[in-house]
């Protein structure tokens, strides 16, 4: 079926890439599958992600269709925009219900964009994980494509006012091999090698960033355990 928004609003996204300049670093592009349904597990440390996480299936031209939060679908705006693209709606009272038209995606050949902190971490460290992401994959028949973000959280994150006039802002993109499901697996121990391998590229993306703070009070944005100012991360990071 023809896609008559998603390619508009990507080509609008690299247009505000190219304004502000952003320096992309991406790794890992090879590891997008070009054909067939994936599910793609992100870290999430700012409310631009989803751009930059399907900006990294870009390279193997396919386009990610992501779950989020079902207010985004009721705003008179970013609505109609959500649905023409096919993402997928989450209740977080009734999370279950994406679980279907999720798995549909995938079996379809999609791939389904999934955050499985399922809210931003403040401390730009890794959240424990839900085991969503990895029932998807194994019910789906699919493997789990691990990714990194890193620099996101610099333009617009929770607790802080966007800024979207910064220029040259380093963005970090570290895209892993992928995860495929072992026979029998139980979904604990696949979530929890899906959360080591974003950590493992997590942790590289943040030790090799270029940019560093100036003044103290420019540190917010890098995580307490790397002399940040961020708050410390209040469970097992």
């Amino acid at each position: 079926m023809a896609e008559f928004v998603y390619p508009p609003v990507v080509a609008t996204a690299r247009t505000m890439f190219k304004v502000l300049d952003l320096r992309f670093d991406i790794t890992g592009v090879e590891h997008v599958p070009r054909q067939g349904g994936a599910v793609l597990a992100s870290n999430h440390i700012g409310y631009l992600d989803f751009v930059f996480a399907g900006f990294a299936a870009r390279p193997a031209k396919r386009l990610v269709r992501f779950m989020a939060k079902e207010s985004i679908f009721k705003h008179k705006v970013s609505g109609p925009l959500m649905r023409a693209m096919k993402h997928i709606p989450v209740d977080r009272a009734r999370g279950d219900q994406a679980f279907a038209p999720a798995l549909s995606a995938l079996r379809s050949g999609e791939i389904v964009g999934v955050f499985p902190e399922a809210t931003i971490s403040p401390s730009f460290t890794l959240r424990r994980f839900k085991s969503g992401a990895a029932r998807m994959a194994q019910e789906a028949g699919v493997p789990l494509l691990p990714v990194a973000l890193w620099g996101t959280q610099r333009l617009w994150t929770k607790g802080r006012k966007r800024d979207l006039r910064r220029n040259h802002i380093p963005i970090t993109i570290r895209i892993g091999k992928p995860l495929v499901p072992e026979p029998e697996e139980p979904a604990a121990n696949l979530t929890e090698r899906l959360r080591e391998r974003v950590h493992e590229l997590l942790d590289a993306a943040q030790r090799a960033y270029p940019d560093k703070p100036e003044k103290p009070e420019d540190a917010w944005w890098l995580p307490a355990h790397l002399g940040g100012g961020a708050p410390p991360a209040a469970g097992r990071s």
